[in-house]
């Protein structure tokens, strides 16, 4: 009776084809790729924030002793900003680190044109203890809330470059570094010939000083955009689900 039945009833043809597992992956391989591309839009500051996410956090008087003891490891550190020679801006706040960039927004991107940093020596505070950052490391790894001035190149007067048509978008970013402010500081602890323990680059990895909480300093990293770390973040979730 049941095979009377299959015959007069045969089963139809699939009516989905199986998916090819190969091409899963493929397409999960190519998310992961999209995600890493969107990434690497942000510069070494996707690296800066991930390192600021990883570094173990320590204290001061840790990192001196680590310092002291010949060790050597990228560490965190947070405290009060402190120094004995502060310097000014326009509204008499004590600054200890001050950079401005002169930028033009060439092929689509703001590229400096010229750069120029006034810090004096300062050092971080957590209780009694104390370690001084080493300023001349400061690169990519500084995250402040940026003061921006915009306008196009001959704004600037004297100080446009001749190679520049002024009618070129333009802008002056100025980050500084206030003595009232805590930081959080991320490098390796080491003696400098005198003796003294600072914190700066080290084993292939910036110095990083921030004047934010983790969130802001990512919004700041991120250039103010949220939609690419989103984007990035759903295509690293769909490759992996892919893949699996």
């Amino acid at each position: 009776m049941s095979g009377r039945f299959l015959r007069a009833f045969p089963c139809p043809p699939d009516i989905i084809r199986p998916v090819d597992g190969l091409l899963v992956i493929l397409a999960g391989l190519a998310a992961l790729g999209g995600a890493i591309q969107v990434l690497r839009s942000f510069g070494p500051r996707f690296r800066v924030g991930r390192l600021l996410a990883a570094a173990p956090s320590v204290s001061v008087a840790e990192a001196i002793d680590l310092a002291r003891s010949g060790g050597s490891a990228y560490v965190r550190i947070a405290g009060r900003i402190d120094s004995e020679s502060e310097f000014e801006d326009a509204e008499h706040r004590p600054l200890v680190y001050r950079r401005t960039r002169y930028q033009a927004r060439i092929n689509g991107r703001w590229t400096d044109f010229d750069v120029s940093v006034e810090s004096v020596p300062f050092e971080i505070n957590e209780g009694l203890d104390h370690i001084e950052v080493d300023v001349t490391d400061l690169d990519a790894g500084l995250i402040v809330v940026p003061r921006e001035t915009v306008g196009v190149v001959g704004d600037l007067g004297d100080d446009a470059p001749a190679t520049l048509a002024r009618d070129l978008p333009a802008r002056v970013v100025v980050e500084q570094v206030s003595s009232v402010e805590h930081a959080i500081v991320v490098g390796v602890p080491r003696r400098d010939p005198e003796g003294r323990v600072r914190l700066s680059s080290g084993l292939g990895k910036p110095l990083i000083l921030s004047t934010l909480e983790q969130p802001e300093s990512m919004r700041i990293l991120a250039s103010g955009s949220t939609a690419r770390p989103r984007i990035a973040a759903g295509l690293l979730v769909i490759g992996v689900a892919l893949i699996l």
